[in-house]
């Protein structure tokens, strides 16, 4: 299983995540990384547009990492605003928080202003990262021109893209080393995790 997912995350990284092909059409389908396993590496794209990777971004520091559909998404910037609500908290435990999405990098500051957070948003466009942690999935051609059609909502425009991917909303706690400590992810991207129960997970890890 990892050295198959170690594959795709080569193959995303030197073809352009042609693997999304592959990908599920139902996110209920996705087979999301557990906790016990080592962090994949993927290419990402910093708010400047310069290129950087997962392992800079988190740079041997404990991270909640945070996978989200958009800034485009209501649901999303209310849970980027919950999380910095949490962001003193998370920071006296010692973690970081890091958030990717498919949005190209010129719509991430946009986010920031919207959900008001103040750690890092980060372009995961070419989808790598999401789908290297298993969250990725290809959102069917009827849902895309639905988006597009009827809500205006071009997802090609946002990821400078046409992978058609997104990622289901999730939630990873990786320690200093790189494990993954804990993940949470839920395909109804209406359900998110509360910022009370990442911190009782937050609160565990550090207790060890």
């Amino acid at each position: 299983m990892i050295a198959s997912r170690a594959l795709t995350t080569s193959l995303c990284l030197s073809v352009g995540c042609l693997a999304a092909a592959q990908l599920p059409n139902d996110p209920s389908l996705v087979k999301p990384l557990k906790a016990g396993v080592m962090a994949p590496q993927a290419q990402l794209l910093a708010m400047d547009g310069k290129a950087t990777t997962l392992k800079a971004s988190l740079n041997g520091k404990p991270t909640v990492l945070i996978f989200y559909r958009g800034g485009w998404c209501p649901f999303c910037n209310r849970h980027l605003s919950e999380l910095g609500k949490v962001e003193k908290e998370l920071s006296q435990a010692g973690f970081q928080v890091v958030a990717l999405t498919p949005d190209q990098p010129s719509f991430l500051g946009e986010t920031a202003t919207k959900s008001q957070a103040g750690y890092r948003l980060i372009s995961d466009s070419s989808g790598a990262a999401a789908t290297a942690f298993g969250v990725a999935f290809r959102l069917d051609d009827a849902t895309f021109d639905k988006y597009k059609n009827q809500y205006g909502l071009d997802l090609e425009a946002r990821s400078g893209k046409t992978h058609h991917m997104l990622p289901v909303p999730a939630v990873f706690l990786i320690d200093s080393k790189g494990m993954i400590r804990f993940a949470h992810s839920n395909p109804d991207y209406t359900k998110r995790l509360s910022s009370e129960a990442l911190m009782t997970e937050v609160k565990k890890l550090s207790a060890r």
